[in-house]
């Protein structure tokens, strides 16, 4: 057989293999899906910023209103609400009581600690950078960072710090992190009420771009429950948006888990404000010094 005609034979055999496989159902299935692009600066200019879910176990409410939501200045979570163990729920009556009481009770925000997972979740804005192994979510209130591993597993031993271990992996187009080892420091809460959190906290989120039509019902759910700052959001932007389904559990606070959103919004600044709690620890003279985080040896 000449040189020409056994190449020429050997493309034919090639090409017929191809076909063959695209022949195999769900061969063409397994090819890798395109990762869905979660860039741009969103907004979510709510407080307190979690959006209760319609049904099921879901997220506090406030049971201080003003003007029929949230009152900011006084917050106090509902501690009937069922997805809160016992002792948990003293805890969230107590802190409400405080709140009713005087200016409030110490959180990671007002005391310029790390907020950690989900505390940081409703933040102001954030911005996603994705990357081939690895995202990174930046927060715009304090500057607050956090570091995510794609299809990465959580180590057999974690140390417990602020975010937590946190890994990912991409379903069709929605993003899922999973995040264990957040620490419980000083003032480590799971939300703005004061739910507390133990070692066993795992917070699973799920990331995925939707319609504006279809961010309509976490928009009225938002609207429903919390504040917010018109000036963050552009209100004529009409395209599609990011939104957040994060899943938490832990069974030394929570009798079942709980879920709800953060549906954002479309940011109107191109980049982003710094805001820094610690350069600003007195609180404008209305309350105690915050107690920022201080090292205890120098370290240089």
């Amino acid at each position: 057989m000449t040189e020409p005609k056994r190449k020429f034979l050997g493309r034919k055999l090639l090409m017929a293999s191809v076909l063959g496989l695209a022949a195999i159902p769900g061969w063409a299935q397994q090819r890798p899906a395109p990762v869905p692009d979660f860039s741009g600066m969103w907004a979510h200019p709510s407080l307190p910023g979690m959006e209760p879910l319609a049904t099921g176990p879901t997220s506090l409410v406030n049971l201080s209103r003003r003007s029929g939501r949230s009152n900011v200045l006084q917050l106090v979570g509902d501690y009937k609400n069922p997805i809160l163990k016992p002792e948990a729920a003293a805890i969230v009556k107590k802190h409400g009581e405080e709140s009713l009481d005087h200016y409030g009770f110490h959180n990671p925000r007002n005391q310029c600690w790390p907020n950690g997972v989900p505390f940081v979740l409703p933040n102001a804005g954030m911005e996603m950078l994705q990357q081939k192994d690895h995202i990174t979510i930046h927060y715009v209130v304090d500057q607050q960072v956090r570091h995510i591993r794609l299809n990465a597993r959580h180590p057999a031993k974690i140390t417990p710090s602020w975010y937590g271990d946190s890994v990912a992996h991409y379903e069709g187009d929605t993003l899922v992190i999973d995040t264990v080892g957040i620490k419980a420091g000083p003032f480590a809460m799971v939300d703005w009420y004061g739910t507390p959190q133990s070692p066993a906290l795992r917070v699973v989120e799920r990331y995925r771009m939707i319609s504006n039509e279809e961010a309509q019902e976490g928009y009225a759910r938002d609207a429903k429950e919390n504040a917010r700052n018109q000036q963050a959001f552009d209100p004529d932007y009409r395209g599609p948006v990011l939104q957040l389904l994060f899943t938490v559990e832990d069974p030394n606070v929570f009798t079942t888990p709980w879920s709800a959103t953060v549906t954002y919004r479309h940011m109107t600044q191109d980049q982003w404000v710094e805001n820094v709690c610690a350069e600003n620890p007195k609180k404008y003279g209305t309350e105690e010094d915050a107690q920022v985080p201080t090292a205890s040896a120098p370290d240089f």
